[in-house]
């Protein structure tokens, strides 16, 4: 784990902030891993850290009391992974999973209250993105309702592309299930015929991206209007 140093910066919501302001946070930021599989915090525990990734990806995944799970949110380069933080809440219902490996940005929950208090400019950052998570959660659901499991599986891969940055990531059949709420036989089937239409390659456990404009067409209206809630960074 390292000191984050002023190089250039790779996490958009942090991006978004002045570079006076970003120096105020320098202290308190450390540079860790993102580790497959990982677990960031969980339901019922209390969040001791903020994370702002700079690359892979972040699943906000809510669990049943049989214990299946579903995707409610997605966190990559564009936000910050515990923002209930933010919000005053240090225990949530929900739990983290890096489901792509990268990077990230980590500060202590007290440093980012503390740095919320005296800046102004954060905390307008914060309340920006904490609109446009919910609005990805609400519209998750209505997602998840409505539209066919290629559609569901063509947004979430764009999602992870647009906060992922890369066009090639591992993942599994089995933790694509509580992705796209499905069984995995469904998994398969849909994966086989974006794949079949030349959108995708997935093998081994690897997911490329062949045809983004394809993936785009294929997928449900629900794609751009998550996405137009980051405009803010762009």
């Amino acid at each position: 784990m390292a000191r984050a140093k002023t190089e250039r910066i790779q996490n958009r919501l942090l991006a978004a902030l002045s570079r006076a302001d970003y120096k105020k946070l320098l202290p308190d930021l450390r540079r860790v891993e993102l580790t497959l599989t990982d677990e960031l915090y969980r339901a019922g525990e209390t969040v001791r850290h903020a994370w702002f990734p700079d690359s892979g990806i972040v699943s906000l995944l809510s669990t049943a009391h049989n214990h299946s799970s579903v995707e409610i949110g997605v966190v990559g380069n564009e936000g910050i992974a515990g923002v209930n933080v933010f919000l005053g809440v240090a225990v949530t219902r929900h739990r983290a999973l890096v489901q792509a490996q990268g990077s990230a940005m980590r500060m202590s929950a007290a440093a980012l209250r503390r740095h919320v208090e005296h800046s102004a400019a954060l905390r307008r950052l914060l309340m920006r993105y904490t609109h446009a998570l919910m609005m990805q959660i609400a519209q998750s659901a209505v997602c998840l309702r409505t539209h066919t499991v290629e559609e569901r599986a063509a947004r979430w891969l764009l999602l992870t592309l647009d906060f992922g940055q890369s066009d090639v990531f591992s993942m599994t059949q089995e933790f694509m299930v509580p992705m796209l709420g499905v069984r995995r036989e469904r998994v398969t089937q849909a994966a086989g015929k974006l794949q079949k239409q030349g959108l995708i390659r997935y093998s081994r456990g690897e997911i490329t991206v062949l045809d983004r404009p394809g993936l785009k067409a294929a997928a449900c209206e629900c794609y751009p209007i998550i996405r137009a809630e980051y405009d803010f960074l762009r």
